[in-house]
C-alpha cells in the first residue's frame, strides 16, 4: 500500500502537465495559423475587379480572325461573293483552299493573307460601296454569325457592361469590320481601306494593310483621339503578328494563341484563353504597358476613322 500510495501523487501531477502541455500547444497552433492567415492576406491581395466599371479612360481592342471568329473574314466575305456570282468557280477552290489552310494551321501567314487580298481587291473592282455593304450584311448573317467564339464574345461584352468602349483592330476590309462590330453591338473597327472614287472601288488599298505593328499604331493613335489610357486599356488576339498591340497595352490577352504567341505569352506572364477545346485556360498575371515604335499606315487609320465617327 505504501508503493501505490507514493505513485498516486506522481500520477496526478503527470496527468495535470500533461493537460497543461495540451492546452498550450493548441493555443500556439491557433497562434500561429491566424498569423499566417494575416500573413497571406498582406502579401496575397485580391486581385481587382476587372474590366473596372465607370472606368471611362479604359477601353479594349480585339483582333477578329480565330480571336472573335473562326476563320478568316475575308474568306467568309469570297463565299458570299461567290454564291452571288461575282467570281467563277476556280477563284471559289482558290478561297477554299486559302480558308482551309488557315483553319488547319491556325496562324496568318503573310503570303497566304497578301494573296487573299489581292483576289479580294479584283473581285470588288468596279462595284459600288453601298452595294458591297448591304451585300456584306447578308454574308455576316449567312457564313459569320455563327461562327463567334462564345467566350470572346463574353469577354467584349464584359467590357461593354462596365461602360468601356470596344473596338475590332483588323486586317479585314473596314466595311466588313465594321459590319461585325456593329452586329455585335461594340463600338466600331479599324481595318483595311480599300480605295473608292465616287462610291466606287479601284481594285487598290489606300496605304498597306492594317496587319503587325500597323495595328499598334492605330491603336495608339486611336487611343490619343479618343482621351484612353493604354495602360487601362486591354487587347485580345490569337496570333504572334499581334505582339506589337498586345505589348501597347496594361492589359494583354492570348486567345486561342498560335504557339510563337502562347511562348511568348507565358514568359510574360500574360493571360491565356482557349477556347477551341472547350477548356478553362490558365489566367497568368498582368504585365505592364511597353511601348512599339512608329509606323504611319496604322496611324492614319486611325486618325481617318476618328474624323469619320466625329
Amino acid at each position: 500500500m505504501a508503493a501505490l500510495g507514493w505513485l498516486t501523487p506522481r500520477r496526478r501531477s503527470a496527468t495535470a502537465r500533461s493537460v497543461l502541455a495540451g492546452e498550450a500547444a493548441a493555443e500556439a497552433a491557433r497562434k500561429t495559423s491566424l498569423e499566417a492567415e494575416s500573413a497571406a492576406e498582406e502579401t496575397e491581395p485580391e486581385e481587382p475587379e476587372f474590366p473596372v466599371v465607370g472606368d471611362d479612360r479604359a477601353a479594349a481592342f480585339f483582333d477578329l480572325d480565330n480571336t472573335v471568329m473562326q476563320g478568316a473574314a475575308l474568306f467568309h466575305f469570297g463565299r458570299g461573293l461567290y454564291k452571288r456570282k461575282f467570281f467563277e468557280r476556280r477563284e471559289l477552290t482558290r478561297f477554299a483552299w486559302q480558308q482551309a489552310w488557315f483553319r488547319l494551321a491556325g496562324v496568318e501567314d503573310p503570303e497566304h493573307m497578301q494573296d487573299a487580298r489581292d483576289s479580294a481587291l479584283s473581285i470588288v473592282k468596279g462595284h459600288r460601296v453601298s452595294e458591297l455593304m448591304s451585300i456584306g450584311e447578308e454574308i455576316y448573317d449567312e457564313y459569320m454569325a455563327d461562327r463567334i467564339w462564345p467566350g470572346t464574345r463574353a469577354l467584349a461584352q464584359a467590357h461593354l457592361d462596365a461602360g468601356q468602349r470596344v473596338w475590332l483592330v483588323t486586317a479585314a476590309p473596314v466595311e466588313t469590320a465594321t459590319i461585325i462590330a456593329r452586329r455585335l453591338g461594340l463600338t466600331g473597327a479599324l481595318g483595311t481601306v480599300a480605295e473608292s472614287v465616287d462610291g466606287v472601288y479601284t481594285g487598290r488599298l489606300v496605304g498597306e494593310p492594317l496587319h503587325g505593328p500597323a495595328k499598334a499604331e492605330a491603336v495608339r493613335a486611336l487611343a490619343a483621339a479618343e482621351g484612353l489610357d493604354l495602360a487601362r486599356c486591354a487587347a485580345y488576339s490569337d496570333s504572334h503578328n499581334d505582339i506589337p498591340m498586345l505589348s501597347l497595352v496594361g492589359h494583354p490577352y492570348a486567345i486561342n494563341p498560335d504557339t510563337k504567341l502562347r511562348k511568348h505569352a507565358r514568359a510574360r506572364d500574360w493571360r491565356l484563353r482557349d477556347y477551341r477545346t472547350g477548356r478553362k485556360a490558365a489566367k497568368v498575371g498582368i504585365p505592364a504597358a511597353a511601348g512599339v515604335g512608329a509606323l504611319a499606315g496604322g496611324t492614319a487609320a486611325a486618325v481617318a476613322l476618328h474624323r469619320r465617327r466625329r
